[in-house]
């Protein structure tokens, strides 16, 4: 514990949050709003409420929100500081083909409403043309095919490093198909507000059919909606997805075609170039299977209409105020709940910064994210997997051999903080200020493209799978690497002039779930190299699944809505990331205080005030709409949970808040999951 100690003690100094200055200081703030408090709540008996009981009494969601909390409170903040640093570009002079230029104008093709409305669908009648031209079953898969550099077409198509070769990039097919409702349940779960859903989306088909002149709208959307209810009885259900081995089958084209007739699976490769392929990754093999044999005995007329539909829809942000409507009134009212637009300027951000995020990113991190917060992270993250690694040498369930490789696996993390060391290129993609169409499907194909470029290279392990202004935080197992982007380092996850509690509480928690990600219930199956692989001793797979399964018991008993639990398979990941995230930024910060005790500030010790930081950043309130479609599709648990599932499994929480038996929070200690 000696070398832990004196390895954790710096965290403070190196973030400029010395605990001598705290004691000494009377400015040292707590970083907890009390404000936000329900002090009608016990926190002994539901810790979310009590912490921001009082902020959710108060706070409304907007019109043209679905939610609000403190992410997308700070990815709001983000989009305004964005919004002035585009609409500055948009203004200026720009030397064509720069990215000034590409930001700039691809703005204020969006902005300009009138030239959209003029336009209508236009751009989309060569590619409408193209399927109302298919005549067979083999146009149709090479219809499909070109259709991919779309987003459209019933399968998505990645390239990405093979999980057994890390080094080496493959193309992986993983299930889709029923991208306009977002989950298998919608169309099979006899539910009555699913059952709504299905019956408006039914008539949003019509009116889009109505909308680009189809002869049959009624027709078409019933044979759409009945092709899509196939799809989705041979896709996976969510949960299912999560296993990593049951996802890697390869496939060569000709056993495809062998293995999943009825499909021209040589004819859909060509048509996007990827004939020459040695293999490619099946995600779900029966689901292809099952999509090959609709392929064969649908319709052509239902497939047409389908991809149709699918472009249109995939489309409709960038058309006509009639399409753009539509789009709004399903997507986002029905589905979701949001009962107003946003304004357009902060839509044009949205999409400039969705389709040109480096470049907007570049820019961004100049003027936000100062040299010296990436280097008080580095220091944080160095010594967060420095806790990682005392843990993990001293958990009791593991046995050496496995012991010795997770060691072997967490030194050969790689953290990545800020924002990329190279920055990507848009060089080569044509943006015009009057064609706001044109120019997100040119963006389209420029991304197929860009990402068809990776096969046979290298895999870059330094690529970024989020900008810069992203309020988020990843993991990829793949690449063994942890990315924390300059977005989320503000308030309240990151806070420079507050005690040290609530900085590890947060922005520590947060660290440390990144981490939990490598030795989650996924993460665990890959290597330090990336690779797939069962590196795991039978006792200590045995113990962690033990361990697992208690975690996914308690989030199936969570219900966030009358009838509606968490699914705590699909949510497992993200809830052991909460959880060991947690226990090590309180074992951490223990450490940094190098035996003293912590100050106590605004009547809250310092273990306190760690978990209220906590729960600070877990605030969150939802339309019903947005929780079920969060529930049934996210792995991500609701906020409430991801506050009080991980305390009520800490040991450390009980003591802080005195909880006891017969207090809502409790769970006898044999019910308290610990893993790490």
């Amino acid at each position: 514990m000696k070398h832990l100690a004196l390895a954790l003690s710096i965290v403070a100094a190196a973030l400029g949050w010395s605990v001598q200055a705290q004691q000494a200081s009377s400015a040292v703030k707590s970083g907890i709003d009390r404000s936000n408090f329900d002090p009608s709540v016990r926190p002994q008996d539901d810790f979310f409420q009590y912490v921001n009981g009082g902020w959710l009494a108060r706070t409304q969601i907007p019109p043209d929100h679905t939610s609000v909390g403190s992410f997308i409170d700070l990815r709001d903040e983000a989009e305004r500081h964005i919004r002035v640093l585009i609409e500055d570009l948009a203004k200026g002079a720009k030397s064509p083909g720069s990215p000034a230029q590409q930001i700039g104008d691809l703005y204020i093709s969006y902005m300009d409403e009138a030239t959209a409305d003029t336009q209508g669908f236009s751009a989309l009648k060569p590619e409408l043309a193209k399927i109302e031209a298919v005549a067979s079953k083999a146009d149709l898969a090479r219809r499909i095919g070109e259709l991919a550099e779309f987003g459209v077409g019933g399968m998505s198509l990645d390239v990405s490093p093979d999980p057994k070769q890390p080094t080496a990039t493959t193309v992986a097919m993983g299930q889709s198909g029923i991208t306009l409702l977002p989950d298998r349940d919608y169309y099979l779960k006899d539910d009555p507000k699913l059952a709504d859903v299905r019956a408006k989306y039914i008539a949003y088909l019509e009116q889009i059919y109505t909308l680009i002149g189809r002869p049959d709208p009624a027709g078409d959307a019933k044979a759409v909606m009945a092709l899509e209810t196939e799809v989705a009885r041979a896709q996976w259900p969510a949960a299912d997805l999560r296993d990593p081995v049951k996802r890697y089958n390869k496939f060569t084209l000709q056993k495809l075609a062998a293995e999943m007739p009825g499909f021209d699976w040589n004819g859909w490769a060509s048509a996007q170039n990827l004939a020459s392929i040695p293999e490619v990754i099946v995600g779900q093999p029966s689901f292809f299977k099952g999509y090959a044999g609709l392929a064969d005995s649908v319709p052509l007329t239902a497939w047409k209409a389908w991809l149709a539909a699918q472009l249109v829809s995939e489309e409709a942000p960038f058309l006509s105020k009639p399409f753009v409507d539509a789009h709004f009134e399903f997507f986002d009212r029905t589905m979701r709940g949001q009962q107003a637009m946003r304004p357009r300027a902060e839509r044009g951000v949205t999409f400039v910064n969705t389709s040109l995020g480096e470049a907007v990113g570049q820019i961004y991190v100049e003027k936000y994210f100062p040299p010296q917060a990436k280097v008080r992270m580095q220091q944080m993250v160095t010594n967060l997997l420095e806790a990682y690694r005392q843990a993990i040498s001293t958990v009791e369930w593991m046995t050496p051999e496995t012991r010795t490789r997770a060691l072997d696996k967490l030194s050969k993390f790689l953290p990545q903080i800020g924002y990329p060391e190279k920055w990507r290129s848009y060089n080569g993609v044509t943006i015009k200020a009057d064609d706001l169409a044109g120019n997100a499907m040119r963006l389209q194909r420029f991304e197929r493209a860009y990402d068809q470029a990776k096969l046979g290279k290298p895999v870059d392990r330094t690529e970024w799978g989020m900008t810069p202004q992203t309020v988020n935080a990843y993991y990829s197992p793949l690449l063994n690497k942890i990315v924390f982007p300059a977005a989320i380092l503000q308030p309240p996850f990151f806070q420079f002039d507050a005690d040290d509690a609530v900085n590890y509480g947060a922005i520590g928690a947060v660290i440390g779930h990144e981490i939990g990600h490598g030795f989650d219930d996924q993460g665990r199956q890959f290597d330090g190299t990336g690779a797939l692989h069962d590196w795991w001793q039978p006792l200590d797979d045995t113990e962690f699944r033990k361990r697992a399964q208690m975690l996914v018991e308690q989030y199936n008993a969570f219900t966030p809505l009358p009838g509606l639990h968490v699914n705590g398979q699909l949510t497992l990941g993200e809830n052991i990331g909460d959880l060991a995230g947690l226990g090590i930024a309180y074992k951490a910060y223990k450490v940094s205080l190098a035996g003293k005790p912590a100050p106590v500030i605004d009547g809250f010790s310092g273990e306190q005030r760690l978990f209220l930081g906590f729960a600070q950043i877990w605030r969150t309130k939802m339309r019903d709409e947005q929780m079920r479609v969060q529930v049934m599709t996210n792995p991500h648990s609701p906020g409430e949970y991801r506050a009080n599932g991980p305390v009520s499994n800490i040991d450390a929480f009980y003591d802080a808040f005195s909880v006891k038996p017969g207090d809502k929070m409790y769970r006898a200690p044999d019910q308290r999951v610990r893993i790490w």
